[in-house]
């Protein structure tokens, strides 16, 4: 049968195929997301097998005769990667990396073969010239014997050259640029990603070389290209942060060999990205002792508890409306804990500009920051300055009741390791140890923890 060459629409947030163009995607309902691509059909389109590793059977086995040993994995010599991907990456493995432009997405992939000697790396650049990943590589340092770089975008040629070499890992930078000429739509679109991810996974399955992605994101802050590609890889990075601070966060969406609860912070140098072991060190008070406005929350992200410094300001509103912003937390919980502090506690905030700002610019979502936010809140309305060695670890309900949360015991141990004296929790949770050193205050709600904080 002769090759065929039809126009399908194709969503480009979940990649369903419709024949005809549709205002809403009847898969994901999604409106106007519906992009019109050229496929190729008939004898010459290509179709793909089920992915098996070297060595494997084509018949159907129990579960029985299932090898269940550990999978292999491979180190990459940086504590905060190996820990965030479950020991290391696992051979024949799909990882993608995503996030904003200029983030640190091609320096971080870099580093791994500069920092990793006997690493035979094989570095797949569709956005650079050679001579520009050169400059690169000279900036951030390190040992670059092992790492071939590749300036290729077409994915038959990108195979081809990863089976000659047989590396013992493989970047691509990025998976937006490659393309297959089985299809005929330019790169970057819905078929040509899901396409070569696929033939990228067949690869990684086969050779059991493990493949690290580079992927782009959208302005909405979603991964650029069809659903279907955080479904392909085992594993999904992505990063986080305002790229004009220092600090990173790299944070695991899904991963199918390690957990998803896991967390990574970076600091931006000059000589590229460093790790931060210890991620309390983002709290580095930058500012003179008896300000007001500054609390500190105990909080916990995956299984990583640090401290993180909230800021706020509180004002006379100088127009009619007044302002609530927030850097680096929901606006609309701050709005909720505002009406909690004015309905059930009796402060008027209704008719004053209130700044909310979490150092370091880190974004949390953390409900153990409630106490520390309504703390810093009311330090700001009163200008009465918060000790520098109180810290906080509470939820705040809509009854003006303080909440237990997660995990207090780490919380704790965390402040007493950092030299805080004196942390507020909920009285409603369970008890737990408390390390030598520092005082674990116990209030049920937002008034008792006025009167005891705010007595002087």
């Amino acid at each position: 049968m002769a090759q065929k060459v039809k126009s399908v629409w194709f969503c480009s947030s979940c990649g369903n195929e419709s024949p005809k163009w549709m205002g809403r995607c009847p898969a994901c309902g999604e409106w106007n997301t519906m992009v019109e691509e050229k496929v190729t059909s008939g004898a010459g389109a290509k179709r793909t097998d089920a992915y098996r590793g070297p060595g494997q059977s084509a018949h159907p086995l129990s579960l029985s005769e299932i090898d269940s040993s550990e999978e292999a994995r491979i180190t990459l010599r940086s504590a905060e990667m190996d820990r965030l991907l479950g020991g290391g990456i696992v051979e024949g493995s799909l990882v993608l990396i995503a996030g904003e432009p200029g983030i640190g997405k091609s320096t971080l992939s870099l580093q791994i073969p500069l920092h990793c000697q006997g690493l035979k790396t094989l570095y797949v650049t569709g956005e650079e010239s050679a001579r520009q990943v050169k400059m690169r590589a000279a900036r951030l340092g390190g040992d670059g014997s092992g790492c071939l770089v590749f300036s290729e975008t077409l994915m038959e040629n990108i195979i081809s050259e990863a089976k000659k070499a047989m590396p013992d890992l493989m970047i691509v930078d990025s998976i937006q640029t490659v393309y297959t000429q089985t299809m005929e739509s330019s790169p970057g679109s819905v078929s040509q990603i899901k396409e070569c991810a696929a033939m990228l996974l067949r690869l990684a399955k086969e050779s059991g070389i493990p493949v690290i992605l580079i992927g782009h994101i959208t302005k909405e802050g979603s991964i650029a290209g069809p659903k279907v590609l955080e479904h392909i890889v085992d594993v999904v990075l992505q990063f986080e942060g305002d790229n004009t601070g220092a600090y990173r966060l790299l944070r695991s969406i899904k991963n199918r060999f390690g957990s998803t609860s896991e967390m990574a912070v970076f600091e931006m140098t000059g000589s590229g990205l460093r790790e931060v072991s210890n991620p309390s060190e983002m709290l580095i008070p930058m500012h003179g002792q008896g300000l007001s406005g500054i609390a500190v929350s105990a909080m916990l992200d995956g299984s990583r508890s640090f401290l993180i410094e909230v800021q706020a300001l509180v004002s006379s509103a100088a127009y009619g409306t007044p302002q609530r912003s927030a850097t680096g937390f929901d606006v609309r919980r701050l709005n909720m804990l505002l009406a909690v502090l004015e309905k059930r506690a009796g402060f008027r905030l209704g008719v004053k500009d209130v700044f909310l700002n979490m150092a370091g610019g880190l974004r949390v979502s953390d409900p153990a920051c409630d106490l520390a936010v309504v703390c810093a809140v009311l330090s700001s309305n009163f200008d009465f300055s918060i000790p520098s060695d109180v810290c906080f670890a509470a939820e705040v309900g809509l009854s003006g009741e303080i909440r237990p949360v997660s995990q207090t015991e780490r919380r704790i141990a965390e402040a007493a390791r950092l030299g805080f004296r004196k942390i507020y929790v909920s009285s409603f949770g369970a008890q737990c140890h408390v390390p030598e050193g520092i005082e674990a205050v116990r209030v049920p709600d937002i008034p008792a923890l006025c009167r005891i904080l705010f007595k002087n």
